[in-house]
C-alpha cells in the first residue's frame, strides 16, 4: 500500500488557511475533552422547531479542515433543501473549537462526535439521526456508528455516508510518513509539522498506529453509502473498498469520476448522491 501522497500541497493549503486563526473567547453549548465545540445547525426553510419534527444529519470534517470548509456547507444546504436538518461542528483544535491541533487524537475526536451525538438526540424536534464523515471525519463517523451500535440499545444512526474515509492515517503513522513529514514511528517526536504549518502531536502519531478502525466500525449494520473520487491522490480507493467487506450488502460504493479528495471538481454530484441516499433512508416510511 502507498502512504499518503505528498503532491497535494495546494489542496491542503486551501484546507489549512481558513483555520489558522482561532476564535475570540466565547461560550459553548457542547463540550469535548479539549473544551468547547463550535457548531452550526442548518434547518429546512420554514421549519418550526417548536412544533415540527425532522431527521438530522451530523457532518464530520477531515483533518486540518473545519465545519465551514468544502464540502460541508454545500452538503448542509443540499440536505436542508430536502427537509432534513444538519449539525456540523469543528473537532477540537480545528476551526472555532477549543483545544490545540497538537493535542488532537482519534480518541478525542470520537469523544467530540459522541458529545455532538448526545446533543442532537436531546433536540426535541429531531426524530432520527444520520452521520456523514469526510476523510478523517469518515474514520470518526464509522467508528462512532460502530460504538453506538455495539451498545445494542437502539441508539445507532439511521444511516451513514463516508466520503473518501481516510483509514490510511493508520498506515501513514506506522510508516513514519504523514503528508510531507517524516518521523521515526517507534519513537515519534513531540510533534511533526505538515507543510510547515499544522502540528500533529506524539500522542496522535503513536495511538493512530494501533487503531482498530474497521473492527470497531463493523458493529454497525445499517445502510451505508461510500463515495470516493477516482482522482483522489490522498486517500487510496482501498480505504473505501475495505468497508464493503465489513458492511456487506447494506453498503454501496460509488466512484465519482473526475473527483479529487477535497471535493472541488464534482461537488454537485457528491452532494446530490448524499442527499438522495439520506432521503431514501430517512423518509423510507
Amino acid at each position: 500500500m502507498k502512504p499518503i501522497l505528498t503532491h497535494c500541497l495546494f489542496g491542503l493549503l486551501a484546507i489549512v488557511l481558513p483555520i489558522v486563526g482561532k476564535a475570540c473567547p466565547r461560550e459553548y453549548t457542547i463540550h469535548g475533552p479539549e473544551g468547547g465545540i463550535a457548531f452550526k445547525i442548518t434547518l429546512p426553510k420554514g421549519f418550526d422547531t417548536a412544533t415540527g419534527h425532522c431527521p438530522m444529519v451530523i457532518l464530520m470534517h477531515g483533518i486540518f479542515a473545519s465545519k465551514d470548509f468544502i464540502p460541508m456547507p454545500s452538503i448542509a444546504r443540499g440536505i436542508a433543501a430536502e427537509r432534513i436538518a444538519t449539525i456540523r461542528f469543528d473537532f477540537d483544535g480545528h476551526g472555532k473549537s477549543e483545544g490545540r491541533m497538537q493535542d488532537m487524537t482519534i480518541e478525542k475526536e470520537l469523544a467530540d462526535a459522541q458529545a455532538v451525538w448526545n446533543y442532537a438526540r436531546s433536540l426535541k424536534y429531531v426524530n432520527q439521526i444520520g452521520i456523514l464523515g469526510h476523510s478523517q471525519g469518515g474514520v470518526i463517523a464509522s467508528m462512532t456508528a460502530g460504538r453506538l451500535a455495539a451498545r445494542r440499545d437502539g441508539s445507532e444512526p439511521a444511516a451513514i455516508v463516508l466520503i473518501a474515509p481516510g483509514t490510511v492515517i493508520k498506515e501513514a503513522c506506522q510508516s513514519g510518513k504523514f503528508f510531507n513529514a517524516r518521523f521515526d514511528p517507534t519513537n515519534p517526536p513531540e510533534y511533526i509539522r505538515c507543510w510547515g504549518m499544522m502540528k500533529l502531536g506524539r500522542d496522535y502519531l503513536k495511538t493512530t498506529q494501533t487503531l482498530d478502525i474497521y473492527g470497531t466500525a463493523a458493529a454497525y449494520t445499517g445502510p451505508v453509502l461510500l463515495l470516493h473520487g477516482n482522482r483522489d491522490k490522498i486517500v487510496p480507493r482501498w480505504c473505501s473498498e475495505k468497508y464493503l467487506t465489513i458492511y456487506g450488502k447494506k453498503a454501496t460504493l460509488q466512484i465519482i469520476e473526475g473527483e479529487n479528495h477535497t471535493i472541488t471538481r464534482r461537488r454537485k454530484t457528491v452532494v446530490a448522491k448524499t442527499v438522495d441516499f439520506f432521503k431514501s433512508v430517512l423518509f423510507a416510511d
